[in-house]
């Protein structure tokens, strides 16, 4: 009465696939594996010199993703300060351009040497060097008025809703360092548009 055919069975057994095409590429672990792993995950040190290698192993893990993430800019394990959409735009921004902060050290640097080995021998020199600094100073203070002025108005513009607080200081503190030792790493060519 509830028996299938004969015809029925022959025609409807259909052919067994040899692998799946979207497999995990792994067995799957046997339930003795699998509760011996999550046990482990939840294993309390024994003792604090075993507590403080496990910390410190998991501070070293991260510490590596960060120095990744500032190589390749991966927003995912960036310092709480870079991360953001409109934090790498500021740093695009920063980057894209040529700024006088980004050698103020340099020449300042090099301009009070030249005053302190050179200015007994030639007292003129002292009043040169103090105008240079002063000069530096100013260009230093302009391109600062310039940049954040600049990086307010591109990021109203392309993130109207987002805060804009911080972000003039952030750029600043960037520009102030020279651009091969810049982290994260700039991944605009000067001259570009910050996307």
């Amino acid at each position: 009465m509830f028996r299938r055919s004969k015809s029925e069975s022959d025609t409807t057994v259909p052919a067994e696939p040899q692998g799946k095409a979207g497999g995990k590429g792994r067995p799957t672990p046997s339930r003795r594996e699998a509760e011996a792993a999550r046990k482990a995950a939840f294993k309390k040190p024994r003792n604090r010199k075993e507590a403080s290698a496990i910390r410190r192993e998991k501070v070293r893990t991260e510490r590596s993703k960060m120095q990744a993430a500032m190589q390749t800019g991966d927003d995912r394990y960036l310092p709480a300060a870079d991360k953001g959409p409109v934090r790498r735009f500021a740093r695009d921004y920063v980057d894209a351009r040529y700024s006088v902060m980004e050698f103020a050290l340099p020449i300042l640097l090099v301009v009070s040497l030249v005053g302190v080995v050179f200015s007994p021998q030639f007292p003129w020199l002292a009043g040169l060097v103090n105008l240079l600094f002063l000069a530096m100073i100013l260009l230093i203070a302009a391109d600062w008025f310039l940049l954040t002025a600049g990086l307010r108005k591109s990021v109203g513009i392309k993130f109207p809703k987002e805060s804009t607080k911080g972000l003039g200081f952030y750029a600043v503190r960037r520009t102030m360092q020279m651009r091969r030792w810049r982290l994260p790493k700039p991944m605009v060519k000067r001259g570009e548009k910050p996307s």
